[in-house]
């Protein structure tokens, strides 16, 4: 329990500490939401000195950030200007779609990794492992950017995706599992872009921590009881290499969510992407700062599961939180 509350009060300070960040910078940086209004010759200057005291701009920014942690804990996080109306219920419906991306590429990309970089580890050196390692090396140097162009200029000309959106324009129609399968197919491009982006990254490392405990004596004497090899590689040697692969979990859940950003802009994917792209070409400051805290949260969580994930799998972390 004590070790669940330290990493809840690591999390907690670091979306505290983003959120000091994400308003100080959003606020010192030059221009604002109202900055546009006042060339509107249409709306007069009044009315935009009215507005700026309604949403609280000639208060210092202590004052400012303090009724925003205010708006946070009303469940509210702010107020958009361009949408007129709270931060919140515009963010959870957008994060909702990031998840589901997220989520999905998340757990295809470690399905794949894992058996991929045993398999490569298992033929260290062979011809397959560099096959295998040269290929990883080639995806690994292509941008996100590039790899989602490519998909889309593919799916264009073959025409067998859909090449942006979440749903076709009939999809309320659609039987219950029809609505499903558009869903599916409109996922298998960002999906696969995801995937792409993110999978050398994992292969590279599943196979190095496999290949480094390949020859530790527990496998040596193992090999001399007769285990099957397969047997040693995935319930020897994959548990024995775990620790360091269950806190790259955490990190790919980071790094697909960074991703999914652009992905999403890109193909039109309406997540949290192109809702914060939005908000900081508008300058909609607490849209901006909402979306920057959400993405933290995501980030935060998924390193707070590969916590317990690895206190769970590794008793030296559980006896040296009780002896504290």
């Amino acid at each position: 329990m004590r070790y669940l509350l330290r990493r809840l009060g690591h999390a907690f300070s670091l979306l505290v500490g983003v959120s000091i960040l994400a308003f100080l910078f959003t606020a010192l940086a030059p221009g604002n939401y109202f900055d546009e209004m006042r060339l509107n010759p249409q709306i007069a200057p009044a009315t935009v000195a009215a507005m700026r005291a309604q949403y609280g701009f000639d208060r210092p920014l202590l004052v400012r950030y303090a009724s925003w942690l205010n708006s946070v804990i009303h469940g509210e996080m702010g107020f958009s200007f361009g949408y007129n109306s709270p931060v919140a219920p515009l963010l959870l419906m957008r994060a909702r779609n990031t998840l589901l991306l997220t989520i999905t590429a998340t757990l295809l990309a470690w399905a794949i990794a894992l058996p991929l970089g045993v398999w490569s580890a298992e033929r260290l050196g062979r011809l397959p492992d560099r096959l295998l390692s040269w290929g990883t090396a080639a995806l690994l140097v292509i941008p996100d950017l590039a790899l989602a162009l490519g998909l889309l200029v593919l799916a264009v000309r073959s025409a067998w995706f859909p090449t942006g959106g979440m749903a076709s324009v009939d999809f309320e129609t659609l039987t219950p599992l029809n609505k499903l399968r558009d869903l599916a197919l409109h996922m298998i491009l960002p999906v696969t872009a995801l995937l792409l982006s993110v999978l050398p990254l994992l292969v590279r490392h599943v196979r190095a921590a496999v290949a480094d405990v390949r020859n530790a004596p527990f496998l040596l004497a193992a090999v001399g009881h007769g285990i099957p090899r397969r047997t040693l590689l995935y319930r020897y040697a994959l548990p024995a290499a775990a620790n360091p692969l269950i806190s790259l979990f955490g990190f790919s859940i980071g790094a697909l969510l960074s991703g999914s950003l652009l992905i999403e802009v890109v193909m039109s994917w309406p997540g949290l992407g192109p809702l914060l792209l939005e908000a900081i070409l508008a300058r909609d400051l607490y849209l901006v700062i909402g979306g920057v805290l959400f993405s933290t949260v995501f980030l935060a969580g998924g390193n707070l599961l590969a916590d317990l994930l690895l206190y769970w799998a590794d008793p030296r972390i559980r006896t040296e939180s009780s002896a504290r």
